[in-house]
């Protein structure tokens, strides 16, 4: 007389029981952080104080991860104010992710990990100094201007606009202005190299918070 042996499957309680070998799940309700940003380069604003980011994307208060992929190094800050980019971190921040001698993550993960997700948006406005007439259309308010600490002729990287765009960018704190051609891609509406940023830059400063960008040709 044959017998037939029976495979009892069951689930219960996030464990897996098949003929006495129990095999445990991970809970469906898990947390796991929300990748943000895809394809968003990280860069150095140049700023002092604690750890910290600002960001175009997410409010003050946002937790977010950063991981350079370039060297596994990540840190964790909290967003304070904002700026032209998915997450812009100041000078402490940078400094446990960045590989040396660069001002820029080109490849970079982001990660929201406790906080909300409301964009930031407002118009820069005002003047601080003999600021120029703007000549083309205006695009991006709001947007800060950052530095990639990439050499080469002056050049801007965007993540708005197609290789081959004009784009003039004026800081509004100074009155300086300067008109780029995008050779590549970036995280942020208008991203400068060393030589565009020194067009129009403040002394010590590698961030312009208060900029008109136009998109000229």
């Amino acid at each position: 007389m044959s017998s037939k042996k029976k495979l009892v499957l069951s689930v219960a309680a996030g464990a897996l029981v098949t003929g006495g070998f129990v095999a445990t799940m991970a809970p469906s309700n898990a947390a796991i952080p929300d990748v943000v940003c895809p394809g968003s380069t990280v860069t150095l604003s140049g700023e002092a104080g604690p750890p910290a980011a600002s960001s175009g994307t997410f409010p003050v208060g946002t937790k977010l991860k950063v991981t350079n992929l370039d060297n596994g190094q990540a840190t964790t800050v909290t967003v304070n104010g904002p700026s032209g980019s998915c997450v812009l971190l100041n000078n402490a921040a940078f400094d446990k992710v960045r590989e040396p001698g660069k001002n820029l993550i080109r490849r970079a993960l982001i990660e929201r990990v406790e906080g909300g997700g409301d964009a930031l948006a407002g118009a820069a406005g005002g003047a601080g100094g003999q600021v120029p007439p703007a000549t083309g259309e205006r695009v991006c308010p709001g947007s800060t201007v950052t530095l990639s600490g990439e050499a080469g002729p002056p050049a801007a990287s965007s993540g708005t606009f197609p290789v081959g765009t004009k784009l003039k960018v004026t800081n509004l704190d100074n009155g300086q202005a300067t008109t780029v051609t995008v050779n590549g891609p970036s995280g942020s509406c208008v991203l400068l190299n060393n030589a565009a940023f020194d067009k129009v830059r403040e002394p010590g400063k590698n961030l312009i918070r208060r900029a008109r960008i136009e998109r000229v040709g």
